[in-house]
């Protein structure tokens, strides 16, 4: 036994040392980034779409997507997790993706903003341009006016779209780590959102060229001699928040199934997450750790 001493004590030391380095290396492991998807409310497939949006995220980085969904299909959708002052603790980012245009309850808005305000990032999707809005929103809004708190988060300012058709998508400024390498491309039918005010510190990434054709008449048939018109719009961009220039980024592409789990759409929405928390390379991969 007392041969072996010396031996077991070898492997005790070995063994230990094994541990603590195995756990400095697990600590030194980035952790994953906790994304907060929030959706649900009019118009859209939310049932589908908050799967097709955590798994291609997932899949893609080193991320938790949890989800808030809301099963009500009317534009009065609210979320309980709005309902507390510290709802964004313990989340890098929130995916809003809901549509509630008529949830004009100004505290229950403003606790959302003062998350992002104070700095929590924000990726915004789709209808989530067009929701908690209020007032004449349909004119362009003044920098502090009552109805300007939504809009100056997400930075440009959209109040409708045009019908269903595709649109074609040109990265106009790729040379920003959020499109560089990405390659131009035309959706399936989808909707072109206008915009109405861009703000100072929006900055737009990409542009969208849809021809629109004129919508028939209730009742009647459709004109064969209308010739449609080019719509062009921003639609996607970047915005400096607050106090804090919080990081946002907001596409309004993403209506239909298909177009949510596209995967030149799913990598765009990926990359615009991992921009706002900081955690994409100039070349436009993700940072050491997030990648997958």
């Amino acid at each position: 036994m007392k041969r072996l001493f010396p031996f077991l004590l070898l492997a005790a030391v070995t063994f230990g040392g094994w541990m603590l380095v195995s756990a400095a290396e697990k600590e030194a492991e980035p952790k994953p980034l906790k994304i907060l998807l929030v959706l649900g409310g009019c118009c859209h497939d939310y049932e589908t779409q908050k799967m097709l949006l955590k798994v291609g995220i997932e899949e893609r980085i080193n991320a938790v997507v949890d989800i808030e969904h809301n099963p009500d299909k009317s534009t009065e959708a609210r979320f309980p997790i709005y309902e507390k002052d510290d709802w964004a603790d313990g989340y890098d980012v929130v995916l809003h993706d809901e549509c509630s245009a008529n949830v004009t309850e100004g505290p229950y808005v403003k606790r959302i903003l003062d998350a992002h305000r104070d700095g929590v990032p924000a990726v915004n999707i789709h209808c989530a341009m067009h929701s908690y809005r209020w007032g004449n929103f349909k004119e362009p809004v003044k920098l502090g006016d009552d109805n300007a708190g939504w809009y100056e988060m997400l930075g440009l300012q959209s109040t409708g779209h045009g019908p269903q058709s595709p649109i074609d998508i040109t990265y106009t400024d790729a040379s920003h780590p959020l499109t560089k390498g990405l390659e131009n491309w035309t959706t399936i039918n989808e909707e072109l959102y206008n915009n109405v005010r861009v703000f100072d510190g929006a900055h737009a990434l990409a542009s969208g060229k849809q021809i629109q054709m004129p919508r028939k008449k209730k009742g009647q048939p459709a004109d064969p001699n209308a010739k449609g018109v080019e719509a062009n719009a921003i639609v996607a961009w970047t915005n400096e928040y607050g106090p804090k220039k919080t990081r946002i980024f907001s596409t309004t592409i993403g209506h239909n199934n298909e177009t949510v789990a596209d995967a030149r759409y799913l990598d765009l929405v990926t990359r615009g997450l991992l921009w706002v928390t900081g955690h994409l390379e100039e070349d436009g991969t993700p940072a050491e750790g997030y990648g997958k």
